[in-house]
């Protein structure tokens, strides 16, 4: 197997968090030949978590960030290319077209291509329109904030709360417009949706959930929104968080297996032997959960690129996690565990009061069986409770 790996090259698409975990876990597996690392962005493979709170507050830079020092990628022996975008993959012939022209041969293949924000068709061509994913993103509407006093966020997911929690702090009037009937509905339960609701009006946040917005304004600049129900909101910025879908492009045009993201087994493998996926692309066979499921977590970016790079090297790991989030907002660190999706009962221990320092626990259960838990400053039942979930 040595001689096969040491000759063998190895291309990963995709230079975040799974990508650059991935091509430095194929050294640590026994990768010995080739491996090029594909990102479509200028920037070094970065952690994208800070970019809605301390990039976008000023308290961390782009260096900071950094996932690791170019040095490191030099240091293993991984061609890192970026600013490099990849135009088809073409699974018969085992290559990689580049925009370029460019064309490379591969081995194997690992697709960490991600997840890219829902686009809202309103709003194109104006100017404080924007959205938060990329470093660039972020350096875009910090580039703005000095002329900026009104913020309209659109949608109370966690990327929407956190960046209204940023420009409450930098003194910015926020108005946060949800169309669910609460926040972060998608991920958590009515007792967190309700805590965290109180939280950002105490801090002044404007919060107006069954709210359907019909048109971002203005000429040239963005100067307000307007909502089904006739409200409109004067905004000199705009931020759309209304989720992310999977970037499944390339693996749909090499006629990939796709459900509700890139399909891969419980070992990471798609529906080419050769060609592996991870992170926030993929959807896999979850033990715990009796289904597929598709996840938008650094945890699972990580854990999952892990097992790709083992079983690219021969092995047979099977991808078995407890899937973990967090989020700060304010002085407020919710760790969460698990998934709640189709719970019957709830069990809270501690204050739901957000002024009350103790914090509190909510665990979700289905049939008897604990399948999540929110923890809200209480680092360590986080810590208990996903001991006991694995």
């Amino acid at each position: 197997m040595s001689e096969a790996l040491a000759s063998n090259h190895c291309i990963v698409i995709g230079a975040s968090h799974a990508g650059s975990q991935l091509a430095v876990h194929l050294r640590k597996s026994g990768w010995t030949g080739q491996i090029t690392l594909i990102g479509d962005e200028p920037q070094l493979p970065y952690h994208r978590p800070p970019l809605s709170k301390a990039v976008m507050s000023g308290e961390k830079s782009a260096e900071q960030i950094l996932l690791r020092p170019e040095q490191m990628y030099q240091a293993q022996n991984i061609d890192l290319r970026l600013n490099t975008r990849v135009a088809a993959i073409l699974p018969q012939e085992k290559r990689v077209q580049l925009t370029t022209g460019e064309s490379l041969a591969y081995d194997k293949l690992a697709l960490c291509t991600g997840a890219r924000p829902i686009h809202l068709p309103l709003g194109d061509g104006l100017d404080g329109v924007c959205y938060l994913r990329t470093l660039a993103d972020v350096e875009a509407i910090r580039a703005r904030l000095d002329q900026v006093a009104d913020v309209v966020v659109i949608g109370a997911g966690y990327i929407g709360l956190e960046a209204a929690a940023v420009l409450r702090k930098l003194g910015k009037q926020v108005t946060v417009l949800e169309r669910e009937s609460r926040v972060l509905k998608r991920v958590t339960g009515e007792q967190m949706s309700d805590f965290f609701a109180r939280l950002h009006e105490q801090h002044g946040v404007q919060l107006r959930c069954n709210a359907e917005v019909v048109a971002i304004n203005g000429r040239g600049q963005v100067d307000s929104v307007s909502c089904a129900d006739g409200r409109t909101i004067k905004a000199q910025m705009v931020i759309v968080g209304v989720g992310v879908v999977p970037e499944t492009s390339l693996a749909e045009s090499a006629e990939l297996r796709i459900e509700n993201g890139i399909y891969v087994d419980e070992h990471s493998r798609t529906s080419d032997p050769d060609i592996f996926a991870a992170g926030d692309c993929t959807s896999h066979p979850s033990e715990l959960y009796q289904r597929r499921v598709r996840l938008e977590s650094v945890q699972n970016a990580n854990d999952q690129s892990r097992v790709a790079a083992a079983n690219i090297c021969g092995g047979t790991e099977v991808y078995h996690v407890t899937p973990w989030f967090w989020s700060d907002q304010y002085d407020v660190k919710l760790q969460s565990v698990g998934l709640c999706h189709g719970y019957d009962e709830v069990q809270t221990d501690g204050s739901p009061d957000t002024a009350v320092e103790e914090g509190m626990v909510v665990r979700y259960y289905r049939e008897g069986k604990l399948i999540a838990a929110d923890c809200i400053n209480r680092a360590r039942d986080f810590m208990a409770i996903k001991k006991e979930m694995v």
